[in-house]
């Protein structure tokens, strides 16, 4: 199949997982009517929430179960809605972690009940607790209503039992990342290398890569052996595809990432590339003003100049490119069919292909 055929086949299947959301989001709305229309514009607003995603990790589902000879196409949707349900209600969490107000320029959950009960009056402190009130709540909805679509799906017995233990596996590693990632925070010195690696994985490679390849997998009825490769080719792509991440952060375009190229600065992330250069003679002339609150852009030119001059850019696209060979490699493997390599080699592209 060839890249335009490959890309209706996207359209199409995220247009299955469209309708299902879409259906699912119905079904709460009329649901909460009974309940008042402050429930309904909550379930509104969460809604509002997925619209316009990439809905990466669905893709990954299907496009594994679709290579693997799956036919129920329905049913991978609501798998696949499954997983993009629980990334909405884990980056809400986030949100509510990280005390922002805001998502890719526009407000989030938090935001919109924040804006709404300072509109009404509210006192910043108040308003900055009704919009992480709302937040709160809303993520659990999502959280626990991810797990309801995989039962909507149809599936049953045994197949039905492996894919709520992945689900499970997704969610229980995820917060294990998430809570290492809070203890960074609170660390005098940035973390060691293979610690922020260890973190990443945890926090978003596993419920966005490795568990939704491997749920398709196992909707497709695929071996075991199938489905652990796909366990590990998805936390190799899922490790560069976030250390790629962490480089758009700082030395992205806004226009194509929708994220500001001075908040990781200015928030003092720890990420592989700033771990690398701290171990650096260079870092010391910019570390005052990393993590501080009124970081300015010629203090982030200042650190990005200094990110360049001592190798970290450069060390940390070397990585990216290393983790997405070692992916690569467990494709070659003789048990994965040709189908899911062909299926699969344009993500590592894809992944590769953001670095610039």
């Amino acid at each position: 199949m060839d890249s335009s055929g490959l890309l209706a086949l996207s359209q199409e299947r995220q247009s299955q997982v469209d309708a299902v959301l879409a259906r699912f989001f119905s079904l709460a709305k009329n649901r909460a009517a009974a309940f008042g229309p402050q429930y309904v514009a909550l379930w509104e607003t969460l809604e509002n929430n997925t619209i316009g995603g990439k809905r990466f990790r669905p893709r990954m589902v299907m496009c594994a179960y679709d290579a693997l000879g799956g036919t129920d196409l329905e049913a991978a949707a609501y798998v696949g809605a499954a997983f993009e349900l629980l990334h909405t209600a884990l980056i809400v969490h986030d949100d509510v972690i990280d005390n922002d107000f805001v998502r890719r320029g526009s407000p989030n959950i938090s935001g919109t009940y924040r804006d709404r009960a300072l509109a009404a009056g509210a006192t910043q402190r108040a308003a900055d607790h009704s919009g992480i009130s709302a937040a709160v709540i809303a993520g659990d909805l999502a959280l626990f209503n991810s797990y309801r679509l995989i039962d909507r799906s149809g599936v049953s017995g045994e197949i039905r039992t492996r894919l709520i233990e992945v689900m499970d596996d997704a969610l229980f590693a995820s917060a294990a990342g998430e809570l290492i990632d809070v203890d960074f925070s609170m660390l005098p010195e940035v973390p060691r290398v293979d610690d922020i690696l260890t973190m990443e994985r945890l926090k978003t490679a596993v419920y966005s890569f490795e568990c939704p390849l491997q749920a398709g997998a196992i909707l497709a009825g695929a071996s075991d052996e199938v489905v652990a490769t796909l366990g590990d080719f998805g936390r190799e792509i899922g490790i560069a595809y976030q250390i790629v991440d962490d480089l758009l952060g700082v030395f992205g375009l806004e226009s194509e990432t929708g994220k500001t190229t001075i908040g990781d600065l200015r928030e003092g992330k720890r990420t592989v590339m700033i771990a690398y250069a701290t171990s650096t003679r260079e870092w010391a002339s910019v570390e005052p003003v990393f993590g501080t609150e009124d970081l300015t852009e010629a203090d982030a030119a200042r650190i990005r100049d200094v990110l360049v001059g001592c190798g970290a850019k450069n060390f940390t696209e070397g990585l990216a490119r290393y983790y997405t060979n070692r992916a690569l490699a467990r494709l070659a493997e003789p048990h994965i069919p040709p189908a899911l390599r062909l299926e699969l080699h344009p993500l590592a592209d894809d992944v590769l292909g953001r670095v610039k």
